[in-house]
């Protein structure tokens, strides 16, 4: 990825040594990495909302708004994953590295796969 803005769920405080939590819907904050030539040239955080009326939707919006173009994920459930597509937010898989600038590099580098079909969360069992 050469350039946009990647965000990836975290572990509070988050930031990019901060540790990357496990599932899109269930992470504390979102650490935003702006990208531009290859390069980082910015990171924010933000909090996830809560889940109230529309769940993961509020989320997916609030991403929408902020100007994410790329989501990395180690587990996702299928209704913000069909509300991430429809917003042109990009998904990718990553379930190995424990740290969002891991995350975040092997993006950048190409490394990092779309998420599958077979490899979303169903219902709230969340095992991967």
């Amino acid at each position: 990825m050469e350039k946009g803005r990647i965000a990836v769920p975290s572990v509070a405080p988050g930031g990019l040594d901060g540790e990357r939590s496990e599932h899109f819907g269930h992470c504390e904050v979102f650490t935003l990495v702006d990208v531009e030539d290859g390069r980082i040239t910015g990171v924010t955080t933000i909090p996830n909302q809560p889940h109230g009326h529309g769940g993961c939707m509020m989320t997916v919006n609030v991403l929408a708004q902020n100007g994410v173009n790329a989501v990395v994920v180690g587990g996702i459930g299928k209704g913000p994953l069909m509300g991430l597509n429809q917003k042109g937010i990009k998904i990718y898989f990553d379930g190995v590295e424990p740290k969002v600038r891991g995350v975040v590099e092997k993006l950048m580098s190409g490394q990092l796969p779309l998420i599958s079909e077979d490899q979303v969360c169903s219902g709230h069992d969340h095992h991967h």
